[in-house]
């Protein structure tokens, strides 16, 4: 029996069921809309990088608490870094420009694996050569290795040709926090700045 051939009854049943069926999806899939797509790796909810409470440049004590509202972004690195350091914060630099007056909800950390020489003073002017706005915190020498720790960091000390000429080997890549100051993305060195441009502005949109 062909479709024209049904009773009109029969007909009409079926019409009804399909229509309740494409009624049915089309609310499934209002109640889950998808994910938002980031450019950098998605790490929300990890158990490490949650958190840090240090002494900036400025001699005052820093928790994330004190940037609720801001998109944080912290690198690991050393002001005698000849590349992949101040690669890296001249690309935050350009994320805060890029947002225009948004910009001002962007704040740029900057933790140093090379205590013995990144002294306050020292990481103070660093900082000044990127964005005035950012701000460098230094980790006691003994309490180094619990803050790689914490947020999975690798460094390593690389002796030169004399005490003070050695250079660090260390990761390389950019923590992102919300608003709300949870972990959310991790964006690895040499990435882009566009793509953590993007994901800035969505998570401030969100927020």
């Amino acid at each position: 029996m062909n479709e024209h051939s049904r009773p009109a009854g029969s007909r009409r049943r079926t019409l009804l069921a399909a229509a309740l069926a494409s009624g049915l999806l089309a609310a499934c899939s209002e109640q889950k809309p998808a994910a938002p797509a980031f450019a950098g790796i998605d790490i929300t909810g990890a158990d490490y990088a949650t958190g840090f409470s240090l002494i900036d440049q400025n001699g005052q004590p820093r928790t994330l608490a004190d940037f609720k509202g801001k998109v944080v972004l912290v690198f690991f690195g050393f002001t005698q870094c000849p590349d992949v350091c101040p690669t890296t914060l001249t690309e935050i630099a350009q994320v805060r420009q890029a947002l225009g007056t948004d910009g001002d909800r962007v704040q740029g950390i900057f933790i140093s694996v090379d205590p013995e020489r990144d002294t306050p003073a020292i990481m103070k002017e660093y900082m000044a050569s990127f964005d005035p706005t950012f701000l460098a915190l230094n980790v006691p020498l003994e309490q180094l290795p619990d803050v790689a720790k914490s947020f999975k960091i690798y460094y390593k000390k690389v002796e030169g040709k004399t005490p003070t000429s050695y250079t660090m080997d260390h990761s390389a890549g950019t923590y992102v926090y919300d608003p709300q100051g949870q972990i959310r993305l991790y964006h690895r060195y040499g990435s882009g700045v566009q793509g953590l441009i993007a994901d800035v502005k969505q998570l401030l949109a969100a927020a």
